[in-house]
């Protein structure tokens, strides 16, 4: 596997290498290569929305990853890489995205990239929005919490309520709704290693 400290480091380019007449040596560019950040972001961008979104199941979400992904991984990159090692890095750092995102979404990383299954959403560059099985897995892992769990995530989560007006609906204190919601991520956590998000 190719390493991000090896292969992507940012070049600074160099001047061009003048020749005793004065004449500039002209440098051959591979086609395999990208020859500006635009057209990396350009030629990457719809795969990696596609495959966020299928993740994710929603557009905000995908948006979001998808720029943090490139955000991440321009940087450390240099453009004299190949298409190939460009379209790898930026898979493993969505990979990284990803995980970060359920990390901080439910208190650890649930979900991973195969490529077995996700190459639809990499090989096509354009097209409609993939579909996404995001909804189904969430009612899987609604589905096997207890009721009051259940209840206090979809007042959080699905119909937006703030953790004060969760626990009015459910009257309940604030302080027990918090624990209440903190158990119930922990709890659907769990459940969802067993559904195998």
């Amino acid at each position: 596997m190719i390493t991000a400290s090896r292969c992507f480091r940012r070049t600074v380019p160099s001047p061009p290498v003048v020749s005793g007449g004065g004449v500039p040596y002209l440098r051959v560019v591979d086609d395999d290569v990208y020859t500006d950040w635009e057209s990396v972001y350009r030629d990457n961008i719809d795969r990696l929305y596609r495959l966020m979104y299928a993740r994710v199941g929603n557009r905000p979400d995908a948006e979001d990853l998808t720029s943090e992904v490139f955000s991440t991984a321009l940087p450390p990159m240099r453009l004299s890489s190949s298409k190939g090692e460009v379209r790898a890095y930026l898979l493993v750092t969505a990979k990284t995205v990803l995980a970060s995102h359920w990390r901080r979404r439910l208190g650890q990383p649930v979900t991973t990239i195969d490529l077995d299954t996700d190459i639809r959403y990499l090989s096509e560059p354009s097209g409609p929005e993939p579909p996404s099985d995001a909804p189904a897995r969430a009612g899987k892992i609604l589905g096997g919490l207890p009721e009051r769990y259940r209840r206090i995530l979809e007042l959080r989560f699905l119909e937006a309520c703030s953790i004060k007006e969760a626990a009015q609906a459910m009257h309940i204190s604030v302080s027990n709704a918090k624990v209440l919601q903190h158990r119930a991520l922990r709890m659907a956590a769990n459940l969802a290693v067993e559904v195998e998000l």
